[in-house]
C-alpha cells in the first residue's frame, strides 16, 4: 500500500467548534490494491468536550487538557478501475470544488454511498435544489430510510429538529429512481458484497441505519466508518464514551467496540468523517479495552 498528500442542513450535528478551511488539508490519497481512496475535507475544527457522554473529569484532564477535540468534515472518493464512488457528500459547501481539484466532476460519479442522513453527510446531494449527481446510483441502508421516513419518529423530535427529517426526505425524493435500499451485514460475518469490491456493515446507534463501508481490492481492505467516532482523542482510549447526538448512545458504543475489534484484529486501515486530517490511518489494540489510532503520513 502507499499513501500520499496532494494540494490542495438538515441537522448539522458537529457545531461546537469554529470550522476553518485549510487548503493544505483538503485532499489526501491512499492506495488500496487497484483502488484509490481520496479524502475530500471541507474543513478542520476543534470541538468542545461538552457533547461527550460518559467522559469523566479524569479522562478529560488526561486526553483533552485544553478542552479542544480535533475534528473535521470529511467525505471520501473511491476510484476503482471501472467506477467512481463517493462516500457521503459532506455539507455541500465546497465539496464540488474539492472534487474537481482531484479531476472529478459530479457528473462522473457512478455511485454514492450514504453512511447516514445527517445534514453534514447529505448536504452535497442537491445543488441549487437539483440532483447534484445526475448519473449516480445511490445506496442507503433500509433501516436508515425507514427512520427518516417515519412520521412518528419525526414528531417525537422538538419542532426545531424536524428539519433534518424534511431535508432527508427531499434528498430521498430527488433520487427515488436511483435509490437502492439494502440490509447491512454484521461485521465479521462472511457475507455477499453490496456490489463488487464493496461491503456494507451495520454500525447502528449513531442513527438507526448508520452504515460503515469496506472496500476490497486484491488482498487489500479499507473501511470507511462514517460517524463511528466523533472524538478520536478520547473514544480510542475509551470506546465507551458516546456523544449527545447519537440516536441510541448505548447501541453506538456496542457498534464502535465491535468494529474497532474487527479492524484491529484484521489490520484493516480506516477512515472517518470526523477524524482530523488526514482522516485515515491504522487502529491497533491497546490495554484494558483501549485502542490506538495512528494517522497516515505523507
Amino acid at each position: 500500500m502507499k499513501h500520499f498528500l496532494t494540494f490542495i442542513a438538515g441537522v448539522l450535528i458537529v457545531t461546537t467548534g469554529a470550522l476553518f478551511a485549510q487548503e493544505t488539508k483538503t485532499v489526501f490519497k491512499h492506495q488500496v490494491g487497484s483502488f484509490e481512496i481520496c479524502l475530500l475535507s471541507e474543513g478542520q475544527q476543534n470541538n468542545r468536550s461538552d457533547f461527550l457522554i460518559g467522559a469523566t473529569p479524569e479522562m478529560l484532564q488526561k486526553y483533552v487538557p485544553d478542552g479542544n477535540i480535533p475534528s473535521a468534515m470529511n467525505a471520501f472518493l473511491v476510484r476503482t478501475p471501472n467506477k467512481i464512488i463517493l462516500v457521503d457528500t459532506g455539507l455541500g459547501r465546497n465539496i464540488f470544488d474539492i472534487m474537481q481539484s482531484t479531476g472529478v466532476d459530479a457528473a462522473q460519479v457512478d455511485i454514492v454511498l450514504i453512511t447516514h442522513m445527517h445534514g453534514d453527510h447529505i448536504g452535497g446531494m442537491l445543488r441549487d435544489q437539483k440532483v447534484a449527481f445526475p448519473n449516480a446510483e445511490v445506496y442507503l441502508a433500509k433501516q436508515e430510510y425507514d427512520y427518516w421516513m417515519d412520521d412518528e419518529a419525526m414528531n417525537r423530535q422538538p419542532e426545531n429538529r424536524r428539519g433534518g427529517f424534511l431535508n432527508a426526505r427531499t434528498v430521498i425524493t430527488a433520487y427515488k429512481d436511483k435509490l437502492h435500499l439494502f440490509q447491512p451485514n454484521e461485521v465479521g460475518t462472511k457475507s455477499a458484497p453490496l456490489f463488487p469490491g464493496v461491503q456494507a456493515f451495520a454500525a447502528f446507534g449513531h442513527t438507526p441505519g448508520h452504515t460503515a463501508y469496506m472496500v476490497e481490492s486484491g488482498k487489500d481492505k479499507f473501511m470507511i466508518w462514517g460517524d463511528l467516532t466523533h472524538a478520536m482523542v478520547i473514544q480510542m482510549p475509551y470506546p465507551q464514551v458516546a456523544v449527545t447526538y447519537d440516536t441510541d448512545p448505548q447501541q453506538a458504543v456496542v457498534s464502535r467496540k465491535k468494529i474497532l475489534e474487527f479492524v484491529a484484529k484484521n489490520k484493516i486501515p480506516i477512515a472517518g468523517m470526523h477524524i482530523a486530517f488526514p482522516g485515515m490511518g491504522k487502529i491497533t489494540t491497546g490495554s484494558g479495552g483501549s485502542y490506538v489510532f495512528t494517522p497516515f503520513t505523507k
